[in-house]
């Protein structure tokens, strides 16, 4: 079935998409998002019209006046000498990218001003030292007195690891049990050392020595006590005998780069493999996975008598999303807490998502960039690529497929 009503977030991603590929054309746009081309061509009409840039009438050639050749000198060499300072504002913004791309990776356990002469004594053969006091805000009388500063800690680094190392035998001697405490008197009484245990602790936290303790469990799955608890009806069975009768979803994480992010919920028809509805934000919110499944319910036209299985997280186990399967008809299904393969089909087509369009790659180029490519691979996945469970048919194929044939039946 045809998607009859499309959201504005919809046709703004497939203009979008549009205009990302200059070899794109409109038909085989539409072929991939499986509309209309017509109804593709007058969305991308009507996103002109609202771009209200008004074009000069470049035909009137009584407005132009003859240029003598000095001025179309003066002309050209003031058009270079800004061409110039163009580049070299680019190169400096490349420049400062490349830093902060680094530095996002280096100072991820934190932003220390420590960390960052650090980082600046790491790359300072690859970019200048000003550029990169500036990038990281550091003054550059600071950076050199930490430089100077390489001996002393070098010294406190050697004793941290001569410390260590009697640290580790008191801890091993204790069978891993002496924490920061009892490990400082040790030192005190037995070894005569007048010692802290600020510092001890400091040392033990540095190498990773813990002393054991019991520590009280942390429930992270609370669910609402207002909802009823819902029961499995999937069974890990992820066929379905026809279209919109078994619907199942999931949330899963796109490393957008440059330390964004951005969340993608699903609505999967197990019939097809079909992805009935999907919505992309840069939350984790319940919005999420309500808007995935309204936009599903706008493909199908209807989704009341359909089954729709998660797991338990607190977005589909929330009272909102509850009442909106209520609304449209839709009864929840849920696996068990903690056991992925209760919902192992859309955790497999998650990771067949980001195999096929990272192919290696730790991340997008961005957030837009990983929104747009998301949002084309979905649609050429329901119209274009064949899928193993369908007998290598796409999803919406395989579905015409079984129209047809029942139809004739």
């Amino acid at each position: 079935m045809v998607m009859k009503v499309y959201s504005p977030e919809f046709k703004a991603d497939a203009v979008a998409l549009y205009h990302s590929d200059p070899d794109l054309t409109i038909v085989q746009a539409a072929r991939d998002l499986g509309i209309n081309p017509e109804t593709l061509r007058n969305w991308i009409r009507a996103d002109r019209a609202r771009a209200d840039s008004p074009t000069k009438n470049t035909k009137d050639t009584t407005l132009v006046s003859k240029a003598t050749k000095e001025e179309l000198e003066a002309e050209l060499a003031a058009l270079r000498k800004e061409n110039a300072a163009l580049r070299k504002d680019n190169a400096t913004l490349a420049t400062e990218r490349d830093i902060l791309r680094k530095a996002t990776k280096f100072f991820r356990r934190g932003d220390e001003l420590v960390s960052r002469c650090q980082f600046i004594e790491d790359h300072r053969k690859t970019f200048k030292v000003t550029r990169l006091c500036q990038v990281l805000e550091v003054a550059r009388s600071t950076y050199y007195k930490w430089r100077g500063a390489r001996a002393a800690r070098a010294e406190r680094e050697q004793a941290d690891e001569v410390l260590a190392g009697k640290i580790r035998t008191i801890h091993t001697d204790s069978g891993g049990t002496y924490g920061a405490p009892r490990i400082t008197a040790e030192l005190r009484d037995t070894h005569g050392m007048e010692i802290n245990e600020k510092r001890v602790a400091r040392v033990m936290r540095k190498f990773r020595i813990a002393g054991f303790r019991l520590r009280k469990k942390v429930r992270t799955t609370v669910p609402e006590p207002s909802v009823t608890p819902v029961a499995d009806l999937f069974r890990r069975n992820f066929s379905a005998p026809a279209p919109n009768q078994k619907y199942m979803g999931d949330i899963t994480y796109l490393p957008g780069g440059d330390g964004e992010h951005l969340y993608l919920a699903t609505v999967i028809d197990c019939f097809s493999r079909r992805v009935a509805g999907w919505s992309i934000a840069d939350h984790m919110r319940t919005e999420l996975v309500a808007d995935a499944l309204r936009m599903a319910a706008a493909t199908r036209g209807s989704l009341d008598g359909a089954v729709f299985h998660s797991d338990h997280g607190a977005q589909y186990g929330s009272r909102q999303f509850a009442d909106l399967c209520a609304e449209l008809g839709v009864t929840q299904s849920m696996g068990a807490v903690g056991t992925s393969a209760d919902n192992a089909a859309c955790e497999s087509f998650h990771a067949s998502l980001k195999r096929e369009i990272l192919q290696g790659a730790r991340r997008f180029d961005g957030a837009e960039a990983c929104r747009r490519t998301v949002f084309r691979w979905l649609t050429r996945y329901n119209t274009w690529r064949r899928h193993s469970a369908n007998g290598q048919l796409s999803p919406v194929a395989y579905e015409q497929l079984s129209a047809t044939l029942t139809l004739a039946a």
